[in-house]
């Protein structure tokens, strides 16, 4: 076993609704989504109209920045529908699915066999090239860029996060595949990271090729900046890029199978959710497909792609994410408390800082919903953030250096080493009721556009 690292600083948000490790159903969407939101930076450019017929890997957008960058259609069938919003901003290709699927045939090949210019070519053509997120910035990686190295984390510590164990079961030969397609692409080798909890369990462990880390601690020691902040820090002029595990297997797949495969398994979970359990879908389902698993007697239930710290909430008629492998249901918090803060005998809440007797009963989970229990008020220093935080930067000061917009103070404090996902636990316990996330997305879009 390797060393371990072990993060003193984090926390585990006790939230209920777990998905027990079954696969419930099968999702046979009539309609997906391809969503340009999910990518970002990205300028579309739109390569399909409304009732062109598309099979699963056809192109359907491109980077109007990096035009050899293919978005592909994870489904066969008919383009139904061309969403936009304001400024007529590109939204969503709907695409109506053929009841018996059809594949472009990308040619199934030894990975041994290529180079890393080929790799890179079949990654850009299939449409899987987005998978691949590079660092700084959280953008999708510059096929002209060279990574100093590619980071995968094998483990989510994120609340409710499906695990991979299960929900991978079947993909390592296909994971195996993509590392060593992945390793192709840069010297620095592919390093994965692993929990100290489960490293001897999980059959991950017995991946080659690769640099292995294991990590113990509380979330966020799952997030992939986390991690790299600990192997090898982010300096001004790097660039290392970071792939999700899922991805790694579909990476696999399209060379061991020659196809673009966007499926996978699909935690639904939360407070909400009846039966929370995993069923087989794909990426741009419609939730629509998950109404047996609603809890929505009372017309609140917010339904989350993704986890309630990082995950957008796409409602009802919304679809899953191009990343993602979680579904939350959740319920909107809209009760108003009188004097909440004088009643600590609430066994019913959960308080990060010991407010309330919550603290007593480490093992319980709690019905959680979205109510913040206060309004945004002043954004005064504290060391609030650094609890949480098992990374050597300064959140406060980098915060309060994108909200004036400067972006020496922001190189200095740290913008280089994180996205939003590694500051949610941040937000979560801002005793000020700040939107961290939302200031974080700002600065990195300054420093993309200034530093461009």
């Amino acid at each position: 076993m390797s060393n371990i690292i072990e993060l003193k600083r984090g926390l585990n948000i006790p939230i209920a609704g777990s998905a027990a490790l079954k696969a419930k159903k099968v999702v046979i969407p009539d309609v997906v989504a391809v969503k340009p939101t999910d990518f970002r930076g990205l300028v579309p450019r739109l390569l399909v109209r409304e009732g062109d017929t598309v099979l699963a890997g056809s192109p359907v957008f491109a980077d109007k920045v990096s035009p050899e960058i293919l978005f592909t259609s994870p489904v066969s069938g008919t383009v139904s529908e061309i969403v936009r919003g304001e400024k007529r901003k590109l939204l969503e290709i709907r695409i109506k699915a053929d009841k018996e699927q059809k594949y472009e045939d990308f040619g199934a090949v030894k990975v041994a066999s290529l180079d890393g210019e080929k790799i890179k070519a079949a990654l850009l053509k299939s449409g899987l090239w987005p998978a691949i997120i590079q660092r700084p910035y959280g953008i999708v990686a510059r096929p002209s860029a060279t990574p100093k190295a590619i980071f995968i984390s094998a483990f989510s510590t994120a609340p409710l996060a499906a695990n991979p164990e299960f929900a991978l079961r079947d993909e390592f030969e296909n994971i195996q595949t993509g590392i060593n397609a992945l390793a192709k692409l840069t010297r620095g080798g592919v390093h994965v990271s692993f929990s100290s909890s489960n490293y001897s369990g999980t059959p991950f462990h017995k991946l080659e090729n690769i640099t292995p880390h294991i990590f113990r601690g509380k979330h966020p020691a799952g997030n992939v900046g986390v991690q790299i902040s600990h192997i090898s820090p982010i300096s001004k002029g790097d660039v290392v890029w970071t792939v999700s595990l899922a991805m790694t297997a579909a990476i696999g797949k399209l060379f061991n199978t020659g196809r673009y495969d966007m499926s996978r398994l699909v935690a639904v979970t939360g407070p909400k959710a009846i039966d929370p359990s995993y069923v087989k879908g794909i990426a741009g389902m419609p939730m629509k497909d998950l109404t047996e698993f609603f809890d929505d007697k009372d017309g609140e239930t917010r339904v989350i792609s993704g986890d309630v710290l990082t995950g957008t909430n796409v409602g009802k008629d919304g679809f899953l994410g191009f990343f993602d492998d979680q579904v939350t249901l959740i319920k909107e918090g809209t009760e108003c408390e009188v004097l909440g803060w004088a009643r600590p005998f609430r066994t019913k809440q959960f308080s990060a800082s010991k407010a309330y007797f919550s603290w007593l009963s480490p093992n319980k989970t709690y019905e959680m919903d979205t109510n913040t229990h206060g309004e945004p008020r002043a954004f005064v220093l504290s060391s609030v953030y650094s609890k949480v935080l098992p990374m050597d930067i300064y959140p406060v000061y980098l915060l309060k250096a994108c909200l004036a917009g400067d972006i020496d103070k922001m190189e200095k404090f740290g913008i280089y080493e994180v996205i939003e996902e590694d500051l949610a636990l941040c937000e979560f316990v801002c005793p000020s009721k700040i939107g961290i996330q939302g200031i974080l997305s700002d600065g990195i879009d300054l420093m993309m556009k200034e530093m461009a």
